[in-house]
C-alpha cells in the first residue's frame, strides 16, 4: 500500500504516525513533509498548495490513496482531482471544503439549518460594516475574515474604535488577502471551549475524543494568539449530556444540511464549539483534522486509522465500529522565540535521536524543523509536539512536561499551563 500523506506540520506527522501502525502500509510519502517527517516517511519536494502537480504526481507514481490533510489543498479542490484521476483520498471535494474557506457560508448554513452559532452580520462593503458596528452596544465584539487566514482571521474586538480599525485592516488595508474582502462580525460568546474531530461519510458521523486547546502563547491564556500552544483530551467540561446534545442539535445536523445543500460532506469535521450559559453553540467550523487536536485525539483512535479512513471514502463507515482508548493525553507544543511574532531559524535542536525521544515512550511530533546535514534544526514558528499518555489527565501531563525536559533549543518556549484549566475542571 503506497499512501501519501499531504502536507508538511505536526498534524500531518500524527497522522503518518497512525498510518504507518497498519502493516498494509509499506511505502509512507510526505508532500512537502518536513525534517522530523523524513524520518518515517518519503519526503516530496511539491508544496501543498500546488494540486496540479500534486495530482499529476500520484497518478505517476501510482498511489494507492491520498490524505489531504491541510485546508488550503482541500479548498482548492485537490480531492476532486484525485478523483477525476481514480485516485481514492481522504478529504471533502472542493463543494464541501466551503464550510472553512467561507465563514460567511458557514454561519448562513447554520441560520437556515437552525444550528446554534453565535449572532451574526456579514459585510461585502466597509461603510456598511462600520456603521453597523457605530450602532453596536454590546462590547466585545467578533470580527472574521471570510475566507482562509492561516488561522489569524479572527480578531477579539474590545471597543468600538478597535473593531472599526480590524474591518478597516481586512476591507481596505488588505491585511488578508482576498480572504478579508468579506467579512463577518459577530457577538462574542463566553464559556468553555471544545474541539470536537468528527468523521463522517455523509450517511454517518462518528464524534471522536473531544479535546481542549490552549491557543494563546503565554501561560494564564495570556499574550497573542497562535495556531495552538498544547491540547489535552479528552475535555473535561465534555460531559456525556453534552455530547449528545451536541449530536442531536449540532452534529447530524450540520451533516444533513451539507446534504441538502448538495455538499455532501465526506472527511473530518472540525466542530469549535463553546459551551455557552444557553446551551453549546459553533464557534467555527473546519474540514479538517485540527492542529494540534489531532496529536492528542489520534493516539487514543484504537481502530485502525487507514480503515476508518477508507471506510469514509468508500461510504462504510456505517458498518465500521470505530473506538478509542479510555486513557488520557496531553501534547506541550515546544515553539520558538518570538513566535506568533517574528523568530529565528536554522536553529540546532538536540535530546532526539531520529526524530524522536529515545528514553521516553511520549511521542514527538515535527511540525517546523528541517535537516541541515544530519542535524535537526528549527525551521518555524511551532517546532515541535510532545505528546504523552496517561491513565489519568494528571499522569499524561506529567509524562508530557517530563519528556519536554529532554529536548533544548536556543529561544525555545513553551506554555508551563497546559491542561491546568482541565484539571481545574476535573477537581
Amino acid at each position: 500500500m503506497k499512501i501519501l500523506v499531504v502536507g508538511g506540520g505536526g498534524r500531518e506527522h500524527a497522522i503518518l504516525r497512525k498510518l504507518k501502525e497498519n502493516p498494509e502500509v509499506t511505502e509512507l510519502y510526505a508532500a512537502p513533509g518536513n525534517g522530523g517527517i523524513g524520518y518515517d516517511a518519503v519526503r516530496v519536494p511539491i508544496s501543498a498548495t500546488d494540486v496540479e502537480a500534486i495530482a499529476k504526481w500520484c497518478s505517476l507514481e501510482g498511489m494507492d490513496y491520498v490524505v489531504v490533510a491541510p485546508d488550503d489543498p482541500l479548498a482548492l479542490g485537490l480531492v476532486d482531482l484525485l478523483e477525476e484521476r481514480g485516485i481514492p483520498a481522504f478529504g471533502p471535494n472542493r463543494a464541501a471544503a466551503r464550510i472553512e474557506a467561507s465563514k460567511a457560508f458557514a454561519k448562513d448554513l447554520m441560520r437556515k439549518y437552525h444550528i446554534p452559532t453565535a449572532a451574526y452580520e456579514t459585510f461585502t462593503e466597509v461603510e456598511q460594516a462600520k456603521a453597523y458596528l457605530e450602532q453596536n452596544e454590546a462590547w466585545p465584539i467578533v470580527v472574521k475574515a471570510d475566507g482562509l487566514a492561516l488561522g489569524k482571521g479572527v480578531l477579539i474586538c474590545q471597543d468600538r474604535a478597535e473593531a472599526i480599525a480590524a474591518v478597516e485592516e481586512m476591507m481596505v488595508g488588505g491585511k488578508f488577502g482576498a480572504s478579508g474582502a468579506t467579512v463577518v462580525i459577530e457577538e462574542f460568546l463566553t464559556g468553555p471551549e471544545v474541539s470536537v474531530l468528527s468523521i463522517t461519510d455523509g450517511k454517518t458521523l462518528v464524534p471522536m475524543v473531544s479535546s481542549m486547546d490552549h491557543k494563546r502563547a503565554l501561560d494564564g491564556d495570556r499574550g497573542l494568539n497562535t495556531g495552538g500552544m498544547g491540547t489535552v483530551a479528552p475535555n473535561p467540561y465534555y460531559t456525556p449530556e453534552i455530547a449528545a446534545e451536541c449530536m442531536e442539535k449540532i452534529f447530524l445536523p450540520t451533516m444533513e444540511a451539507m446534504n441538502a445543500e448538495g455538499r455532501t460532506f465526506k472527511g473530518c469535521l472540525y466542530f469549535g464549539l463553546m459551551l455557552t450559559p444557553k446551551g453549546p453553540k459553533v464557534i467555527e467550523y473546519n474540514c479538517r483534522f485540527g492542529d494540534p487536536e489531532t496529536q492528542v485525539v489520534l493516539p487514543l483512535l484504537e481502530t485502525d486509522l487507514y480503515t476508518v479512513m477508507r471506510a469514509v471514502t468508500d461510504g462504510t463507515l456505517g458498518e465500521l465500529d470505530v473506538t478509542f482508548s479510555d486513557r488520557h493525553a496531553a501534547c506541550v507544543v515546544l515553539a520558538s522565540g518570538g513566535y506568533p511574532g517574528t523568530y529565528d531559524k536554522g536553529i540546532p535542536i538536540t535530546g532526539l535521536m531520529d526524530g524522536q525521544l529515545p528514553s521516553s515512550d511520549a511521542a514527538v511530533y515535527h511540525a517546523g524543523t528541517a535537516l541541515e546535514g544530519e542535524s535537526l534544526v528549527t525551521a518555524g514558528g511551532r517546532v515541535l509536539g510532545v505528546t504523552a499518555l496517561g491513565d489519568t489527565l494528571e499522569e499524561a501531563v506529567s509524562k508530557a512536561y517530563n519528556a519536554v525536559k529532554e529536548i533544548s533549543f536556543a529561544g525555545m518556549h513553551k506554555r508551563n499551563d497546559i491542561g491546568a484549566r482541565a484539571l481545574a475542571a476535573k477537581n
